[in-house]
């Protein structure tokens, strides 16, 4: 293979070449590592690249191979992180001045577990600012662009983490999600991105945005790989007192076939209120039409509340990140981005009392939620409601940043994966839909994505880049 054929490898189809010896740990790292540099400079995903980390870890993955010492999936296996996500030695920038030249002194929940599992870090990865969301304008590093068309948005705020994996620079990537920030670059670029279970991954030696709502969770191609990213990276950790103290359990084996799974399909949330762009809701159709004709059982239901979700989740989400911030938004208010600043300041006028109101309002909804999910497996809907728009469209991006259906199930916890369900015939970028489950069921979800995906292989497709 040359360097555009292991590019094309998913994590799975890399770790069993790598597990028989039929593929070099170095070779493949370093392939890797030549395609950021051929691709990067107009995609920005990366904000720094780790090639001695890269390499050291994969001639020490390589060794262990050969003297028998296989680790298990991820072994060898090249990742990147999203940077807020720390690595000992290595900057977490969160892509803000204010943190331009902080080291991280120990390394985060997830990078102990993808370290053990002889994982190979290649770089951290763009994001907005604090993951707090809005295109960056004004930050230290470029904002990433889309892999499939750079004049259109990513969207975020995991935004490198979905460049680097469509654009084949690396097999898997970990971002996190208090606003759909998985979810939403994800189905921007045409991946499979997971929220898992709040409390199904440890957020140690994460930058916090909004503590009830943030996740951390994987992105890739296919489902098969996404399953075993997050198997890697969950489990309990004392050291964060949200995590499950609950036996392990393997998710990356799954029923292959869908007869008796109950499916609850939202098509009020898509259709009227409001209603979503054509494609989309064609693509959600199509996605429930192959469900259906593989043996699960569909029927409708209705959420006439799913946008007071929005609104009651953005105001937890205002409140908990300015508790965060207000120390250096007093000290420092003008190391902020203009978007940033201004979006975290809106939790500067709001009081307890709302705050009390708002969480006896997420109890009823959280219950109202698992109550509907009490008669189905699953639930399927929108990501979000627009088309891509481009860079340029200011008003067009801030339209879409609102009309969305991913911030609630941040609120309510409940795991949620967005897949790819075709091309815009328009525009030609990916479309998506919304498949969400009981907690801690993201095995009944890689269920029912895997069999879609194998009559819908969209991830075959390949962005038109340079190096393709």
């Amino acid at each position: 293979m040359n360097d555009a054929d292991l590019s094309q490898l998913g994590l799975h189809e890399a770790s069993e070449l790598i597990r028989s010896q039929d593929l070099s740990p170095v070779r493949y790292a370093q392939a890797l590592l030549n395609r950021i540099a051929r691709e990067d400079g107009r995609l920005h995903a990366f904000i720094g690249v780790t090639e001695d980390i890269a390499l050291d870890g994969a001639l020490a993955a390589e060794k262990e191979i050969k003297a028998g010492r296989w680790r298990g999936p991820l072994h060898g296996v090249p990742y990147a992180l999203k940077d807020i996500i720390d690595y000992a030695g290595v900057r977490t920038t969160a892509q803000s001045a204010l943190l331009a030249d902080y080291i991280a002194a120990e390394d985060a929940w997830v990078v102990k577990k993808l370290k053990s599992q002889g994982a190979i870090l290649l770089g951290k990865l763009g994001t907005d600012e604090f993951a707090c969301g809005g295109h960056p304008v004004d930050c230290p590093w470029p904002a990433p662009r889309n892999p499939w068309n750079p004049e259109y948005i990513t969207a975020g705020s995991s935004s490198g983490s979905a460049v680097a994996v469509a654009a084949r620079m690396v097999p898997m990537s970990l971002g996190t999600d208090t606003n759909g920030s998985i979810r939403n670059p994800a189905a921007r670029c045409g991946l499979v991105g997971m929220k898992p279970t709040y409390g199904r991954v440890s957020r140690n030696g994460v930058v916090p945005l909004a503590p009830t709502m943030d996740h951390v969770g994987p992105m890739t191609r296919t489902v098969q790989d996404n399953a075993l990213a997050l198997q890697a990276i969950m489990g309990s950790d004392p050291a964060d007192p949200a995590t499950w103290n609950r036996p392990d359990a393997d998710i990356t084996h799954y029923a292959s076939g869908l007869k008796g799974l109950r499916i609850a399909v939202a098509r009020n949330v898509y259709m009227e209120d409001p209603a979503a762009d054509p494609e989309h809701i064609a693509g959600i159709e199509e996605l429930a039409r192959v469900l259906a004709e593989g043996g699960a059982t569909l029927h409708e239901v209705r959420i006439p509340t799913l946008r007071k979700y929005n609104q009651l989740s953005r105001l937890l989400l205002s409140m908990e990140a300015y508790a965060i911030h207000e120390p250096w938004l007093r000290s420092d208010p003008g190391c902020y981005g203009t978007r940033c600043r201004e979006r975290l300041l809106q939790g500067a006028f709001l009081t307890a009392a709302d705050h009390a109101r708002a969480n006896e309002l997420r109890r009823r909804y959280c219950a109202e939620l698992s109550g509907l999910l009490s008669n189905a497996d699953l639930l399927v809907t929108a990501t979000g409601y627009d088309a891509t728009p481009k860079v340029s469209d200011a008003e067009a991006f801030l339209k879409t940043y609102e009309r969305q259906v991913r911030m609630p199930f941040n609120m309510t916890g409940h795991p949620a994966l967005v897949v790819p369900t075709g091309f815009s015939s328009t525009t030609g970028m990916p479309l998506s839909a919304q498949i969400v489950g009981r907690h801690f069921e993201e095995a009944t979800l890689y269920r029912a994505a895997s069999f879609y995906e194998r009559l819908r292989p969209w991830h075959r497709k390949c962005p038109p880049l340079q190096s393709a």
